[in-house]
């Protein structure tokens, strides 16, 4: 076999083993992210915090042109090229395999891995115990009240709405840090955040940032309310230091916003938590929680539960080229997918059980 082959298959074959090992050796995965992952990270998103744009979202748009045309470019010179359609054909296959080999390896080294990492709970909080309906209705209360207390404290516009005024690229990365004075794997480099060109087609997704294993990079929906910022980039910023699992990088943004010394971060991080503790207490039926949501402030009902700013859809309505509801189902299937084949068997859901984290924070 022609090197051209023989590497990019040989490099593809070295990551399936690497992920096999990470799943059967919890203490393989837990070594990778702690003593190698952390040195690529920080060289990696390092080159590529230079950019002032998402070399990741680059990288995709370029993929799908690449499909787009070189498919039927490539049939055209099979065609017309009779005399050297081996060559082309050879050439077509060798470029498929290395760009094969490089998503194969750079998914296994900054994201796959870190799916077989030891749970977080299990890490920090060993000692958890199943929790009571009472204790998620006194999380619940004192959100509330944190919430109430900070909504009458931070920026607000013209319609009585959050309004973001802090340099929030540089506060989240201050915040960052601070959190890694009290978990250890969050210390380090951290670059800014960027926003997605394309954040319109983040927005059929439902999504709000995305991290980038390809450049190790912590991307946001830059048409998403502000009041979701803080939050957002913190929790894409956590993925950076080998936390994958999404309910811990929810977890670890409420860690670093609420740790802020910046009102508007915390605002944020409180008002993010008390949404899935919310739903997670009107899911269960627990009606002494449920009492509670009659004392949340006006201003807070304001800013909750917003994703984007109002006749968003009709205001963008020219930028659909694939139908919302297509895009936002096949994401969603996608996302759950992705995370049930790396173990967690909630698949989407995972986000959500941020709950537990948080109960088991405020309840050791």
């Amino acid at each position: 076999m022609k090197k051209r082959y023989s590497i990019p298959l040989g490099i593809i074959v070295f990551m399936i083993l690497l992920n096999v090992l990470a799943r059967f050796c919890r203490p393989f995965a837990d070594f990778y992210v702690t003593h190698i992952f952390r040195y690529i990270s920080n060289a990696v998103s390092f080159v590529t915090g230079l950019l002032p744009f998402s070399l990741g979202e680059m990288l995709t748009v370029a993929a799908v042109a690449l499909v787009i045309l070189g498919v039927p470019l490539f049939l055209l010179l099979l065609i017309f090229r009779k005399g050297r359609r081996r060559s082309t054909a050879a050439f077509a296959g060798t470029l498929t395999l290395w760009i094969l080999c490089y998503i194969v390896t750079t998914e296994t080294m900054n994201c796959f891995i870190m799916y077989q990492c030891t749970p977080f709970a299990e890490k920090y909080f060993p000692d958890a115990h199943e929790h009571t309906d009472e204790e998620l209705t006194e999380l619940y209360g004192m959100l509330i009240d944190k919430c109430n207390e900070l909504s009458e404290k931070v920026p607000r516009d013209e319609h009585n709405r959050f309004e973001l005024t802090c340099d929030f690229l540089s506060e989240s990365k201050k915040a960052m840090k601070r959190a890694g004075e009290v978990y250890p794997q969050l210390d380090g480099y951290y670059p800014s955040a960027k926003p997605i060109q394309f954040s319109y087609f983040m927005s059929q997704t439902d999504t709000t940032g995305i991290y980038l294993p390809y450049t190790i990079e912590a991307n946001y929906n830059d048409d998403m309310v502000r009041a979701l910022l803080p939050s957002t980039v913190c929790h894409e910023l956590s993925h950076l230091k080998g936390f994958i699992q999404e309910d811990e990088a929810n977890f670890l943004s409420f860690i670093a916003t609420t740790g802020s010394d910046n009102i508007e971060f915390q605002y944020s991080g409180y008002l993010d938590a008390l949404e899935y503790v919310d739903i997670a207490v009107w899911n269960n039926g627990i009606e002494s929680a449920m009492t509670l949501s009659g004392g949340i402030s006006d201003e807070v009902r304001n800013d909750w539960f917003r994703f984007l700013p109002e006749n968003y859809w009709e205001e963008n309505a020219g930028k659909e080229i694939i139908p919302t509801e297509a895009v936002s189902e096949a994401s969603t299937a996608f996302i759950d997918t992705n995370i049930k084949m790396n173990g967690r068997e909630e698949g989407i859901r995972t986000y959500s059980l941020v709950v537990k984290l948080l109960l088991d924070y405020y309840f050791q």
